[in-house]
């Protein structure tokens, strides 16, 4: 059986990969993502992430994800077997940042319309816009929540300032509460949420869906030097990790890979997963030998010296 955790404060249960909709209509058309997307519940995998936005940086505007995934459930008839998480207030070429009340209620109907369905489980601020009043923004979720448009919300890229401000805001406001943050949280990037944020999750009881759990696909191994950088689109991403300390988590992974007979990318995933407050990794996959490493990291259990040599080779 497919491990599942409770979110929590709410009664969602999930799998333990999340998988990102953002290769929907960009690295993947129509006819391929249906393919992996019924590969992924065949597995009894029911967790998927996406936003409104996705992805703009092809289209202009996004929205593309949404409405795959929309057309994908309605044709399986299968949406009450899913966890549907989306986003709302990233830029497009359209528009900047914005978690503005008027933004929100307009978003949201039409990622409903786009997914094809009467509600979204987990409504996330995708980027802060760092004006919009918190008061606004809460009492915006506050009323599609009540609504039942929505289920429950949570933060992604929301400074820690911020975050603490709109717990205080929801409490003083009787305003629903953020139940989860997505950080960007894996082996070669771990400084920024262990010090800053992993306090607020600990104080607020958060479930936390670390997204780029894989680095631009850097911890997968495959991109070793300048040369490799040219084998995907995403390739450019792992650039900054071809360093000392890069290269020396990965020959870690490699090690560790070897002696559990396994990929690199699923010994990073199950060491992000063996982590304290991590509800699930955010990673995403365009083929099914890829998918079957998602679900590789989730039987995974890494020992005390294996964890401890990426806890060292990483910091």
């Amino acid at each position: 059986m497919t491990e599942k955790i409770k979110i929590h404060n709410t009664d969602l249960e999930v799998s333990r990969i999340n998988f990102g909709g953002n290769v929907f209509g960009w690295t993947l058309d129509e006819k391929q993502s249906f393919e992996i997307l019924d590969a992924l519940v065949e597995k009894n995998f029911n967790f998927i992430d996406t936003a409104d936005t996705y992805p703009w940086w092809v289209n202009g505007k996004g929205g593309l994800s949404e409405a795959i995934i929309g057309k994908w459930m309605k044709e399986r008839n299968n949406r009450n077997q899913l966890v549907i998480a989306t986003k709302v207030g990233s830029e497009t070429k359209e528009h900047g940042f914005d978690v503005s009340k008027k933004h929100i209620l307009k978003s949201v109907d039409e990622s409903l319309q786009r997914l094809q369905t009467d509600h979204i489980d987990l409504y996330y601020t995708h980027f802060d816009d760092n004006k919009t009043p918190l008061e606004e923004t809460l009492s915006a979720y506050d009323e599609i929540v009540k609504a039942g448009k929505v289920r429950y919300i949570a933060a992604s890229n929301v400074s820690p300032e911020r975050l603490i401000e709109s717990f205080e805001v929801s409490e003083k406001n009787n305003f629903v509460k953020y139940v989860a943050l997505q950080p960007h949280y894996n082996l070669v990037e771990r400084t920024k949420y262990e010090t800053e944020y992993l306090p607020i999750v600990e104080k607020f009881g958060l479930s936390v869906f670390p997204y780029w759990a894989l680095a631009a696909g850097f911890l997968t191994g495959k991109y070793r030097n300048e040369a490799d950088l040219g084998k995907s689109v995403r390739g450019g991403g792992a650039q900054k990790y071809l360093n000392e300390k890069g290269l020396s988590v990965l020959a870690s992974l490699d090690s560790i890979a070897e002696k559990h007979d396994t990929q690199q990318a699923a010994v990073a995933l199950a060491w992000l997963l063996a982590q304290p407050n991590i509800g699930a990794a955010i990673a995403s996959a365009t083929s099914k030998s890829q998918l079957a490493t998602l679900f590789e990291a989730t039987e995974l259990k890494l020992d005390k010296e294996d964890l401890n040599l990426l806890d060292q080779k990483s910091k």
